[in-house]
């Protein structure tokens, strides 16, 4: 028997590993945006923010040299 068969043989049924991507399927234990009930990786959600309608917003203030500040 190989490690990862005896490791995680049980099914789980709650806590982290029991989540997975919505979109991908995946079920790693990191990278899974549970916020707002998403519970996608984050890779997916780099590629779906937008037509889920996320908005990336900078609250950066720019004088006029160019630099943030």
């Amino acid at each position: 028997m190989s490690h990862e068969s005896v490791w995680y043989s049980r099914p789980r049924t709650y806590g982290k590993g029991s989540i997975g991507c919505v979109v991908t399927g995946s079920r790693k234990k990191s990278g899974i945006i549970r916020k707002y009930g998403l519970n996608m990786s984050r890779q997916a959600f780099r590629e779906k923010a937008q037509d889920i309608g996320f908005v990336k917003v900078c609250s950066c203030s720019w004088d006029d040299k160019g630099e943030g500040g």
